[in-house]
């Protein structure tokens, strides 16, 4: 099925859930005039429908394969991926000094956005190596910066994050892979990792994996690790990509979904002869892959967006097309499904929530460029809302792909209607870079109790002066009164109600974004655009709104009934 490019929605959203305008008055971000931005939003949209979206269920059907000597992918990727490379897509939003094109964030994210729509699984390539991008940015050395960066930034060469490992998941500090001193002052890299997303594949010249290990003496937990930069093909003195660096894929995964990205298992140092190089200093592993992981966070989240979008397009052609029954309210011949009220409400609900994630990951991204541009406050803002754009975004994701097959009937069951594959894609999304219970977990956290909740009372106070709906003003009290429950409660009963909680404030967010967008929509020059918008927003602000009020009871509940039951009972039958 072809989808179009969801360009009218990312516009508004990049105006006013990102603030696009407001970024382009700085110097750094003042190429990103309105001209432009439509000239990428309309380029890129363009390409994915092209090039990307017809390989899409070749990358289901078929998917990455492992062979003795490699990943390999379909036929087509290699060339649809090298022809992102030769449009510049992968530049929109690195660094100018090694070669991209200096765009916003929030713009990439836009980017991405519509890759992913098109090709979910494709484009978790592109996703991890603007994380590699980051790390490389704030902790390489110069040297690695001007050897790497440079193809990084065009995508020329993918990145991959190297965490996990068989026993050592969400534990990072159980990792046991070990870095030994080299010559000329690199490292000898051995260990295995695990789930590694595009650890390999035939589409680029090289892949730059960044992966944890411990060096020799080095504590115990999260302080003794070290982050390396371990590339598949040690490079030649020029800088080219030269002989294999003994890394091997020992198998990729066999998943539900995802299958046109090979998640590898990969051994690094079978012959004792994988060579990496150390970024930044010895113990600071964590500090460097956390900025990789928080940009990744929030392009999880993304991905909440992109699957949601293609799953809701979908459904509404499905709707649109099938006919059965006439309507119960007016007796006749039999109309097409989207003319009965339950598929209406499921229609409207993906179509709300589709917004409402896309208007919180939008609004995170553009707080990564406040923050870029070092404006007060933004750093903080970021830190507390990536769990949200995380968590609730891959949340709505996984629901909105739900109700696509609901729509469907018993056709969405059946795979070639390609409904089932939406939610096959998205299941994963609440798991993979923290699953959404340690996002909850750090928001009632970190996020609040480190700070004793001011960051999040300065956002519920900003959402207070703008807030008109009742329903959204009593959903911000009901929040705020948990979070002040929250700041009193022990660490158990705190996490307890931590899911419920960020469920809470992550609509509230998505709500009062909205509404600043419903009321934006008087100066807008698409009259069908304005109705539809408005539509979903009342039926959000109505409706999910409404519902989240109800959490608050779950989210007080502690943690005294989560322990009435040992390990054991749980098991009796």
């Amino acid at each position: 099925m072809d989808l179009t490019p969801a360009t009218a929605e990312q516009r508004f959203a990049l105006t006013h859930a990102a603030g696009i305008e407001g970024l382009a008055q700085s110097e750094r971000f003042a190429e990103a005039t309105p001209d432009m931005l439509d000239a990428i939003l309309d380029g890129i949209g363009q390409f994915a429908a092209g090039e990307w979206r017809p390989l899409d269920r070749a990358g289901d059907s078929v998917g990455a394969r492992w062979t003795p000597q490699g990943v390999v992918m379909p036929d087509g990727y290699r060339a649809a991926y090298q022809a992102y490379v030769a449009g510049g897509w992968g530049t929109i939003g690195s660094p100018v000094d090694h070669g991209g094109q200096g765009m916003p964030f929030a713009v990439a994210t836009a980017v991405l956005e519509t890759l992913g729509t098109a090709n979910m699984g494709f484009a978790l390539a592109p996703t991890l190596t603007v994380g590699a991008v980051e790390a490389l940015v704030h902790h390489g050395s110069p040297e690695q910066q001007a050897r790497y960066l440079p193809h990084l930034a065009t995508g020329a060469w993918t990145g991959t994050m190297n965490l996990t490992e068989p026993q050592a998941g969400s534990d990072v500090g159980a990792l046991a892979t070990r870095a030994e001193p080299a010559e000329g002052g690199n490292w000898r890299i051995t260990g295995t990792k695990i789930y590694i997303s595009f650890g390999d594949h035939d589409m680029a010249d090289n892949i730059v994996h960044l992966v944890l290990a411990r060096t020799p003496g080095a504590p115990k937990g999260t302080r003794g690790i070290s982050l390396f930069l371990v590339p598949k093909y040690r490079l030649n003195a020029d800088g080219t990509p030269g002989e294999p660096n003994d890394i091997r894929v020992v198998s990729i995964e066999h998943k539900m979904g995802l299958h046109a990205s090979p998640t590898c298992v990969l051994s690094f140092g079978d012959s004792g002869d994988c060579i990496g190089e150390l970024i930044g200093g010895e113990g600071g592993g964590m500090r460097a892959m956390f900025t990789m992981m928080n940009n990744a966070r929030l392009n999880v989240g993304l991905q909440g967006v992109q699957v949601a979008e293609a799953a809701t397009q979908r459904a509404i052609a499905y709707a649109r097309d099938r006919v059965q029954s006439a309507r119960a309210s007016a007796p006749g011949a039999p109309v097409a499904i989207i003319e009965h009220p339950d598929v209406r409400r499921m229609l409207l609900r993906m179509t709300a929530q589709t917004m409402a994630a896309r208007a919180l990951v939008y609004y995170a991204a553009g707080q990564v460029d406040r923050a870029t541009l070092g404006m007060a406050g933004a750093k903080a803002r970021l830190d507390l809302v990536t769990p949200l754009a995380k968590a609730h975004g891959t949340d709505i994701g996984c629901e909105v792909a739900s109700l696509g097959i609901q729509v469907h009937g018993g056709m969405g069951y059946i795979e070639e209607t390609g409904a089932a594959q939406h939610f096959r894609d998205a299941r994963i999304t609440p798991i993979y870079e923290g699953t959404n219970g340690i996002q909850a977990a750090d928001l009632v956290g970190r996020k609040l109790v480190g700070d004793g909740g001011a960051g999040l009372e300065a956002l519920f106070a900003e959402m207070a002066g703008e807030v008109g709906h009742a329903a959204l003003a009593d959903l911000l009290g009901d929040t705020r009164a948990v979070a002040r429950w929250m700041l009193e409660a022990d660490t158990d009963d705190r996490l307890a109600g931590s899911y419920p909680f960020l469920t809470m404030v992550s609509t509230t967010v998505c709500g009062w974004l909205l509404e600043r967008q419903s009321r934006a929509l008087d100066d807008h020059g698409d009259p069908d655009f304005a109705v539809r918008k408005r539509a979903a927003v009342a039926f959000y602000l109505d409706r999910i709104v409404a519902e989240a009020r109800g959490l608050g009871m779950a989210a007080m509940a502690g943690a005294a009934g989560l322990y009435t039951l040992t390990a054991e009972q749980f098991a009796a039958r």
